[in-house]
């Protein structure tokens, strides 16, 4: 099944509804920056949008420095933003 990138109307609607989601500022990929209390608490988050990911089969590029995750969205199937990588951050957000 083919993967459609995001029309820029659609972008902008979805954009919208992904509380703390913006743009990537150098590529078509949504990303957020998550702060937790301490290490442990990151890669407790962290594994669990493991899991979500594999599940989904669509897995985020991500850092991770002590308390702080950063994650960026795209699907590359598509050649940029889809409507997986808005389902994929509504369910993290949802964590």
């Amino acid at each position: 099944m083919a993967v459609e990138k995001l029309s820029d109307a659609e972008r902008e609607t979805w954009l919208g509804a992904l509380d703390g989601w913006a743009m990537a500022s150098e590529r078509d990929a949504i990303e957020r920056t998550f702060r937790f209390k301490d290490f442990s608490e990151a890669w407790a988050f962290m594994s669990r949008v493991a899991l979500l990911a594999d599940a989904q089969d669509h897995h985020p590029e991500w850092s991770n420095v002590y308390n702080t995750v950063e994650i960026t969205l795209t699907t590359h199937d598509a050649d940029g933003l889809s409507m997986r990588d808005v389902e994929m951050a509504k369910a993290i957000n949802a964590l």
